[in-house]
């Protein structure tokens, strides 16, 4: 028997002509956790000649004047804060604020399926929620997806085959022309499609069931990564020092491009003369390297990876955090932002993250670094001073002298892990952690993180989950608490919706498409940056932990699928996919946005080559984790 609630869902299915096509609709409860129902619509074309058409399957939420939204690693919430400076789609009310295309503000959206990490819509209202599920691709193409407010109401809806609206968004500031497809129907032609429906409890974190059920519908094929973890692992690290490190400064280049005749008929400019000292170079990937050296015997990697870390330490700013961002040109600087002087918090804070980490990694082995351990001391004291009574860490800091020139967002979460991991250096720190993990959970509890990243303002991200997972792990480890692993529990989740469940369906010409890239592990970006990256490799150690904490092996599972996704496309040799050995790539398109789908960045970055070493290195510690 059908559900009651699916005559309230309003089941509606638009978009063919009554005249010329027969349309047959049956709902059966599917035999899952999730407890969805699967709804198969089966359409016959009756007309005489060939006709184009789409058909559009729509359900409906009572109660939700103020709806919220989720489909994963695309749209969270109103997705794009209205004071947010980079455009890209945003939801608002038309009571609220008039729709504006040209500005991607509506209250209606729709989008091609390959844009989500699991192609599903949610909407939450007074009562409860909905959500509508369904596969990439159907015997019609393309499947789309999106939602609708109006009346009061929240409609999600499925298109066979896609279409996108108000406008598309392939990356730039500016709209384009709407995406869309149609489907040829002959005469007497009969195409069954499905979707999957499911009611929710008012708690927005209810998407998790779904999404683990989605994902174990479409991880029915193995991954199959080119290389084990060990030659993974060395290859990132030789492809770190030979195409990132540079002596003189000790520096870590950010990026190297795979066309190096190229590189040398621009002057060098496909090679960014640039370091972060953290989040897209800096001190995390060198001390990776440094890491790998040890364990390797590679004197050259050991050396290198320290002098890196030396140069870092030695450079402080005024205020007593590292600085933003090291230039050939200009030296020693401030983030990426347009506020003068400003460092941002997040990028501060993994770096002094990741040289505690080699501090303890280098005692381990018998050597002191005092220096190093002297800016992990002032990096944190000019973040505990800065703490407000409500525990926030502040987003971005001013090099001068430390003060906060911002509170917004939650960029400031990294430095709950610094603090909480470099406790033992003294009990200020573990108490600010303390005080930070409460201030920043209702960001994990509103299910809309944001501000990790410098060049994304204050939109969600898939780093801010990366963050939460690292502070409240951190937290977890330091005392004990559970409360903090069911913290992290929540924010794994989140970040797991940003996690591609399936494997995209590339044409076999693209280059993606000839290497038979998967894309099952791989993490969207952002909502703003709709691509494929590989940074959610800087958590393994804490999703193992996690998965241990809460005896939840599905984190286990999700942690060895990124694992396996980035050991492909690491150069084996020079020539491989065009690139030179140990490089490895930034962006993977996925979907029609900066580039075309089935393309891959033809850059090697810092970070991207960074992290894939330290997963390497962490997972050669943790057998579970690889095969």
């Amino acid at each position: 028997m059908e559900p009651t609630w699916l005559d309230e869902a309003r089941l509606t299915v638009s978009g063919l002509d009554p005249e010329l096509f027969e349309v047959r609709v049956r709902a059966a409860p599917t035999l899952t956790s999730a407890g969805g129902v699967t709804v198969t619509i089966t359409a016959t074309y009756r007309g005489a000649v060939p006709a184009q058409a789409r058909l559009r399957v729509s359900a409906t939420l009572l109660e939700a004047d103020d709806p919220y939204w989720l489909i994963p690693g695309l749209f969270y919430g109103e997705n794009r804060p209205a004071e947010n400076a980079r455009l890209f789609p945003r939801f608002a009310r038309t009571a609220d604020e008039p729709a504006d295309p040209q500005r991607f503000v509506s209250p209606k959206w729709s989008f091609r399926a390959d844009r989500a990490a699991t192609p599903a819509v949610f909407a939450w209202g007074a009562a409860g929620g909905l959500a509508l599920a369904v596969d990439e691709h159907s015997p019609l193409g393309m499947t789309g997806i999106g939602f609708a407010h109006d009346a009061g109401a929240a409609l999600v809806h499925a298109d066979f085959p896609y279409v996108e609206a108000p406008v598309s968004y392939l990356g730039s500031q500016q709209p384009a022309t709407p995406l869309a497809q149609t489907h040829l129907w002959q005469p007497g032609e009969r195409q069954t499609v499905e979707v999957c429906l499911y009611r929710l409890p008012d708690d927005r974190h209810a998407y998790a069931p779904v999404l683990r059920e989605r994902h174990a519908r479409s991880a029915t094929t193995p991954l199959q990564p080119w290389v084990g973890v060990a030659e993974a692992a060395e290859l990132a690290a030789y492809g770190l020092h030979r195409w990132h490190f540079r002596p003189d400064p000790a520096v870590l280049l950010e990026t190297a491009a795979f066309d190096r005749e190229f590189n040398d008929n621009v002057k060098g400019l496909g090679d960014r003369a640039a370091m972060h000292v953290a989040w897209i170079s800096g001190i995390p990937y060198a001390h990776a390297l440094l890491a790998s050296g040890r364990r390797s015997g590679d004197a050259d990697h050991v050396a290198a990876g320290a002098a890196v870390i030396e140069h870092i330490c030695a450079n402080l700013a005024p205020a007593g955090t590292f600085w933003g961002q090291w230039t050939a040109e200009r030296g020693w600087g401030q983030s990426w932002t347009p506020v003068r002087g400003g460092l941002h918090a997040r990028t501060l804070a993994e770096a002094t993250l990741f040289l505690h980490r080699a501090v303890r990694a280098e005692e381990a082995v018998g050597t002191t670094r005092a220096g190093w351990l002297d800016a992990v001391r002032s990096n944190l004291d000019v973040a505990v001073r800065n703490q407000r009574a409500d525990g926030n860490l502040g987003s971005l800091l001013h090099a001068a002298d430390g003060a906060v020139l911002s509170w917004e967002g939650a960029a400031g979460l990294t430095w709950v892990a610094a603090l909480a991991e470099a406790g033992e250096l003294d009990p200020r720190y573990l108490a600010a952690a303390r005080r930070g993990g409460d201030y920043y959970s209702r960001f994990v509890h509103e299910e809309f993180l944001h501000g990790a990243p410098e060049d994304v303002d204050l939109a969600p991200t898939s780093e801010d989950g990366y963050a939460a997972i690292l502070a409240y792990v951190a937290l977890w480890r330091a005392t004990g608490e559970r409360r903090w692993v069911e913290l992290a529990r929540r924010a794994a989740d989140w970040m797991l919706t940003f996690r591609y469940s399936y494997d995209v369906t590339f044409d076999e010409h693209t280059l993606l498409g000839r290497y038979g890239f998967r894309s099952r592990g791989a993490d969207q970006a952002s909502p703003s940056n709709q691509h494929l990256h590989s940074y959610g490799l800087i958590c393994v150690p804490e999703m193992v932990e996690l998965a241990a904490a809460t005896g939840d092996p599905h984190y286990l599972d999700r942690t060895r699928e990124n694992l396996a996704c980035f050991r492909q496309f690491i150069a084996r040799a020079d020539g491989d996919f065009n690139a030179y050995r140990g490089m490895a790539s930034e962006r993977y398109y996925q979907t029609a946005c900066f580039q075309a789908k089935g393309m891959l960045l033809t850059l090697s970055h810092a970070w991207s080559v960074g992290v894939l070493l330290l997963g390497c290195e962490a997972a050669l510690n943790l057998p579970e984790v690889s095969w």
